[in-house]
């Protein structure tokens, strides 16, 4: 029994990690690196401020590893996933213009305090 379950284990993770991998899986990966590195930079200018802060950086990966997903998304046609992501790449861009406009006006917004 446990060597069965040992082989259907190995060849779930063969065909999701190996007999799958193409050039869309590896932009899914890099997509969800940028993604994720948002939260190591936020964590990273929180933990020097001493506080709460959301820095630019984490706007910009956002964007860019939200449009990336939605690009996958949208090649591997999962309506929950285009949707989802449709919807937070917008609220990035929103908020880099918030972001941009209260630099533009002379405001520092680099360590602000969260909400």
């Amino acid at each position: 029994m446990l060597v069965d379950l040992s082989r259907e284990v190995g060849n779930y993770l063969h065909d999701v990690f190996v007999a799958q991998l193409d050039w869309w899986v590896l932009v899914g990966l890099a997509a969800q690196g940028l993604f994720t590195m948002r939260f190591a930079v936020q964590w990273i200018a929180s933990e020097r401020a001493g506080r709460s802060v959301v820095p630019i950086a984490f706007w910009w990966f956002s964007i860019g590893g939200g449009v990336l997903l939605l690009a996958y998304a949208l090649y591997r046609r999962d309506p929950v996933f285009i949707i989802g992501q449709t919807f937070g790449v917008f609220i990035y861009l929103r908020n880099i213009t918030f972001v941009l406009r209260e630099r533009r006006a002379g405001r520092a917004v680099t360590t602000r305090p969260v909400s």
